[in-house]
């Protein structure tokens, strides 16, 4: 059996290429963020996609990755399509990057990541009053593993002497 999976990715990136244009290729949905209306129109249409193609829906809860020792707030867009869709969320965690990647210096060395797969969460019987408790049982979860793994990531070229000295 062959399973799809794809993932919801803002507009912006469809205009970096090459990558944008394979993402969209690879099924990737662009979101416009900016325009509330919009975002809910693409989210909706990205559900129906699912449905129809029987695919995966990969989704980044924070929208942008913190560079923190924090993951940010999630939005509820991921959230509100699970409830919608009485769909299963699997939460995935990618430990910190900042020790070889810092956007604001344009510095991206190579490093390591520890990505973990938590347990399914059910969202069968739940309804969008349920949207905030399941969005903070799932960022609880997912926190404890973030900083967990991202203490255990060792970086080679730690970025924060260079941040430093840029500043």
């Amino acid at each position: 059996m062959f399973y799809k999976i794809a993932a919801i990715a803002k507009k912006e990136l469809f205009y970096a290429m090459p990558f944008g244009l394979t993402a969209w290729l690879c099924g990737t949905r662009f979101i416009d963020r900016r325009n509330p209306d919009k975002a809910k129109s693409s989210m909706n249409a990205a559900l129906a996609y699912v449905k129809e193609k029987s695919v995966k829906l990969w989704v980044f809860p924070e929208g942008t990755r913190s560079m923190s020792d924090e993951m940010l707030p999630f939005k509820k867009g991921a959230f509100h399509l699970a409830v919608e869709g009485q769909l299963p969320i699997l939460p995935i965690v990618y430990s910190s990057y900042r020790g070889f990647l810092n956007h604001p210096c344009k510095i991206f060395n190579p490093g390591h990541i520890i990505v973990t797969c938590l347990p399914p969460i059910s969202t069968q019987g739940l309804t969008l009053a349920d949207m905030p408790d399941l969005m903070e049982e799932v960022r609880a979860q997912m926190m404890e593993v973030y900083t967990k793994t991202s203490t255990q990531v060792h970086h080679p070229w730690p970025l924060t002497e260079t941040v430093k000295k840029q500043r």
